[in-house]
């Protein structure tokens, strides 16, 4: 077998973007973004800005992982740019906040779209059980879900589509309007729709896996920014026409503050029969995010684990799966699904999270100055560097609007950092002890 015939190829390389991607939040979002801003237009244009940066950040993060290959991610790059601290830091937050919260918000989603058909049903209660039941599966059984992956993303993209072409057919009962007026441009610049596009980064979290496989790509240097234009632009096709569908068809003031906008807005398409059948599909899909979420969190933390003595008992392993991380992780979602709402969860991921984004895409900049005595021959940034620059910017907007609006949330986030950084110090003082 040569060695290409061990390399990903264009076409699956483009499958693990959009498979990752491809999750809760296009489902769930738009109601909170609604609360703030009524400009059809200005509402379509967030996906449209959530999706150029998400091409930014992929395309730099490529970059990233040429230069750095090794597993890990962030963990990983931090750590090789700046110091081990920094990147311990980067994988605490993916242990308390990158795996456990995406979790509770998801459980929290499909609770929402279930009692959308069972209006009775005890939400809070509902979501802790779909957490602990599937944490309990994946602790007993290390293949749960691992062959399935693929087949329920083809399945979402295959109902994201079938939706929107059934939209598109469908009465317009939505009132939002979509020209470029004076309320789209305030909307525009507005705080609103800085504090929205933390739902639209979740939303399009997952372009960062690009830079897992970077060096698994056969041919990188051009394959893999074709993988990532055709992936994260695939999806934010299918992310603008599906959120378009739904303010064409449903009236801004029915959607707004909810989480289950996809059962109310099938309901305007299809029908109360139709629109109940697309929530228990809906509802269903959204184990597949769960599941993965509960697979991979808990290998990051037994990793952690096994390179951190404080954190040993994190790398304890029973059955071939990593009991404990899995056992711990599922607490850190309960407690988030009892103390906090969906829309307040979103914000404290999207902060937190855009941190140790932020810091990584500045590396590129790092990278390229410690390494410039190198002959580096790997993949370089697409348009460098208007890429990182722009994201950079828009990030930074987000987190100053996140500060000043979002103070307990962003705030939440900070203090999570900031406890990373005394774990960290109690495992120097462990150490030599």
């Amino acid at each position: 077998m040569s060695n290409s015939d061990k390399k990903i190829g264009l076409f699956t390389a483009s499958s693990v973007i959009i498979a990752n991607m491809i999750g809760t939040g296009v489902f769930t979002s738009i109601g909170f973004q609604a609360m703030g801003i009524e400009s059809g237009f200005a509402l379509v244009f967030l996906w449209i800005v959530g999706g150029v940066v998400a091409l930014c950040g992929a395309l730099v993060y490529g970059e990233i992982g040429s230069r750095f290959p090794g597993s890990g991610g962030e963990y990983h790059y931090l750590s090789q740019i700046y110091h081990p601290a920094i990147g311990f830091l980067s994988g605490w937050v993916s242990i308390t906040v990158g795996f456990a919260a995406p979790v509770a918000a998801a459980s929290m989603a499909m609770s929402k779209y279930v009692s959308y058909l069972y209006p009775a049903l005890p939400k809070s209660g509902f979501a802790a059980s779909v957490v602990l039941v599937i944490s309990i599966i994946h602790a007993v059984h290390f293949g749960i879900g691992k062959g399935f992956q693929n087949v329920f993303t083809t399945l979402k993209v295959a109902i994201i589509s079938v939706f929107i072409a059934a939209g598109f057919w469908a009465k317009s009962e939505g009132d939002a309007n979509f020209s470029l007026n004076t309320e789209a441009y305030t909307s525009i610049f507005s705080a609103a729709f800085a504090i929205s596009l933390y739902f639209v980064g979740y939303s399009y979290s997952g372009w960062n896996a690009a830079a897992y496989i970077a060096g698994e790509i056969e041919n990188p240097q051009k394959n893999l920014p074709k993988a990532l234009l055709i992936g994260t632009g695939t999806v934010t096709i299918l992310y603008v026409l599906l959120n378009y569908i739904f303010i064409k068809v449903s009236p801004l003031q029915e959607i707004k503050g909810q989480v289950e906008v996809g059962a109310i807005a099938s309901t305007h398409v299809f029908g109360q029969i139709g629109g109940k059948l697309i929530s228990i599909i809906i509802a269903l899909l959204l184990i597949s995010s769960i599941s993965a979420m509960v697979m991979v969190g808990p290998r990051v933390s037994e990793a952690m684990g096994k390179n951190y003595a404080i954190l040993r008992f994190l790398s304890k392993r029973r059955n071939n799966t990593p009991l404990v991380a899995i056992f711990v992780q599922g607490l850190i979602s309960l407690f988030f699904i009892f103390t906090a709402t969906f829309d307040q969860v979103i914000t404290y991921i999207g902060f937190t999270l855009n941190l140790f984004l932020f810091m990584t895409v500045i590396g590129v900049f790092i990278a390229r100055y410690k390494q410039k005595s190198l002959n580096y021959t790997g993949y370089k940034t697409f348009l460098y560097p208007f890429t990182p620059l722009l994201f950079l910017f828009i990030e930074t907007w987000v987190l100053i609007y996140g500060l000043i609006y979002k103070p307990i949330e962003s705030q939440l986030g900070l203090l999570t950092v900031f406890s990373g950084f005394i774990i960290y110090y109690l495992n120097k003082v462990k150490k030599r002890g």
